[in-house]
């Protein structure tokens, strides 16, 4: 039997000549599809390195001009985030990309000279940080690795790697981007995604809280313009409505909520169309009629192996959740939300001691994403008796609460919990990992904390937990956003999100080694940094030059490492690089 036809959802009113006007990109980019698969592998790379340079031009007025939309004027210590987010982030996926196709270029596979090994359960595993020597310098002590599918071997994986640059004469169509609100480079580095991964030109429809960085956007990405490769445009909601259902667009690609992603699949969830909406879910029949790609964050953990630790241990550690935290203000998909700590550990009220200080003491700044101030009046609502720190609030869940909340709402907001569960060694590393699978909203990004001397006790068994942590990034004493900055990883949930259960989303981005089967990606870092790091009081674990790294809330020189990194990245040059390692160690 067969259904009557649904008719969508009334979409908010859009204007004829904003519709003309979108009409208009959308052509010039399907015409833009035969200038790219014209276009050799190696004359890609020339385009590349033209994008560079031109993101190269603008990173001065990009950082400027979001740390100011963002509230943060030019002597607030926490400035240096917008540089690392922003150009920092989209040169160095632009100089991967460039590796990796100049190796297709000449005939060779993008693996090359990377080790790919097994990784357990059957997975094939690509060692993708560190690959260059400035990487192994400024980073050393952090190392990257992509996890395949299970069943995926390490010849399989080299067979499959350069996605649509195996077949660059093969045009994907043209993508829709749907830019994330709240990071800058997100919307140019999904852009760069389609046209690399899917040989898909882009039409971006910059988020209504990035308007200010067009003028931006378009200049340093001048040279995809041009050829008809990417069209930017505003709009809001409207518009966005309007694009989705666009007959000339063949994807879509959304970093945002869940929520959102819902209404473009399905329709609306209130209103006059939440009924056909339950109906076209009730039959299987969804309004977006194209495939969607979408990256729709979660609650993140930050689990907390108990060891025998420094009182500068405890000290760090604090110091790195409440900046895991409290980057962006907490508006990030990424921010770690709930501290997973062991009640049996003997220094749990040393480190709850340390947590209360350091995320009260980091720097105060606006609040400053829409719908931000209501959720975190949600959280206290829900946990009255919450720690009003200034601008953000710390949830201590005890024996009488209820922790569903926390563990089920993306706030989104500088809102952080943290669970007790009990046990210690790997008693409690498997049931945290447990609780972090089954307890919490999403699988896109994990944290644990573990000192050398208790990972190496564990041996195996903390293999063993990780490969259990089902989350698409993990990072082992390192944050979850170094992954996301570090190009040659990938970024987005672990495999099983669907159009019907999304979770924290469909597919991956980033990924500039451009593999096939991704299951997950992971960074592991140093416990301790410069000079604790090094062997004779590191007890066996790894090695850095980095000290309290940029981008810790608490480091008193962050804004000025984090845009002296960016210019090196950007120009290069020795006496720049110097003075910035010199204001690294006054962090």
């Amino acid at each position: 039997m067969t259904s009557a036809p649904t008719t969508a959802p009334a979409a908010p009113a859009l204007g004829e000549g904003e519709k003309e006007r979108l009409d208009a990109a959308v052509a010039d980019l399907q015409t833009g599809t035969a200038v790219w698969t014209a276009l050799t592998v190696a004359q890609r790379v020339t385009l590349l390195r033209q994008v560079r340079t031109s993101v190269a031009a603008t990173a001065e007025d990009w950082a400027t001009i979001a740390a100011a939309s963002k509230g943060l004027d030019a002597r607030h210590p926490l400035r240096g985030e917008e540089w690392l987010s922003g150009p920092y982030s989209v040169l160095g996926a632009l100089d991967a990309s460039i590796a990796t196709l100049t190796r297709i270029a000449n005939g060779a596979n993008p693996l090359d000279g990377i080790r790919v090994d097994r990784a357990p359960g059957g997975r094939a595993r690509v060692h993708a940080f560190p690959l260059t020597g400035i990487d192994r310098f400024l980073l050393s002590g952090f190392t990257g690795e992509v996890w395949l599918e299970p069943g995926t071997t390490p010849n399989t994986a080299r067979a499959t790697a350069g996605l649509a640059q195996r077949t660059p004469t093969v045009s994907g169509g043209v993508g829709l981007v749907l830019g994330a609100g709240n990071v800058t480079s997100i919307p140019v580095l999904d852009v760069l995604y389609e046209l690399l991964a899917h040989n898909r030109t882009a039409l971006l429809k910059v988020n209504p809280t990035q308007d200010a960085l067009v003028p931006v956007y378009k200049r340093a990405l001048a040279p995809l313009i041009e050829p008809g490769l990417l069209r930017i445009v505003r709009g809001g909601p409207a518009a966005g409505a309007y694009l989705t259902q666009h007959p000339g667009l063949a994807h879509v690609h959304i970093t945002g909520s869940a929520a959102t992603f819902d209404t473009i699949v399905w329709g609306p969830s209130t209103g006059e169309g939440a009924a056909a909406t339950k109906r076209r879910r009730r039959e299987n029949r969804p309004l977006l009629k194209k495939p969607i790609t979408a990256e729709l964050g979660g609650v993140s953990p930050i689990i907390v192996v108990p060891g025998k630790w420094t009182a500068a241990d405890l000290a760090y550690q604090a110091e790195h959740i409440a900046t895991m935290r409290l980057q962006n203000s907490g508006h990030n998909c990424i921010a770690g939300q709930v501290v997973i700590l062991s009640a049996d550990w003997d220094q749990a009220d040393d480190f709850r001691a340390e947590l209360r200080r350091a995320y009260a003491t980091a720097p105060e700044r606006p609040i400053w994403y829409p719908g931000a101030p209501s959720r975190m009046q949600t959280a206290a609502d829900d946990y009255p008796d919450a720690l009003v720190l200034g601008d953000r609030l710390l949830v201590e869940i005890d024996a009488d609460d209820d922790a569903a909340a926390l563990e089920n709402t993306e706030y989104f907001a500088p809102v952080l919990g943290v669970v007790p569960l009990p046990g210690t060694g790997q008693e409690f590393l498997d049931a945290a990992v447990a609780h972090a699978n089954e307890k919490l909203q999403g699988t896109l990004g994990a944290n644990l904390l573990i000192d050398p001397a208790t990972e190496k006790a564990l041996g195996s068994g903390f293999e063993r937990a990780l490969t259990a942590l089902h989350y698409g990034s993990i990072a082992i004493n390192g944050w979850t956003a170094f992954g996301f900055i570090t190009p040659t990883l990938t970024w987005g949930a672990f495999p099983g999100g669907t159009i019907d259960d999304v979770g924290s989303g469909i597919g991956v981005v980033h990924n500039a080694l451009l593999l096939d089967r991704v299951e997950r990606s992971v960074l592991r870092g140093p416990f301790r940094p410069f000079p604790r790091s090094l062997p004779v009081a590191n007890g066996g674990g790894r090695m850095t030059i980095l000290p309290k790294p940029p981008w810790f809330a608490s480091s008193r020189t962050g804004a000025a490492v984090s845009e002296g990194l960016t210019r090196h990245r950007a120009n290069g040059g020795t006496l720049g690089l110097v003075k910035t390692l010199l204001r690294a160690l006054r962090a």
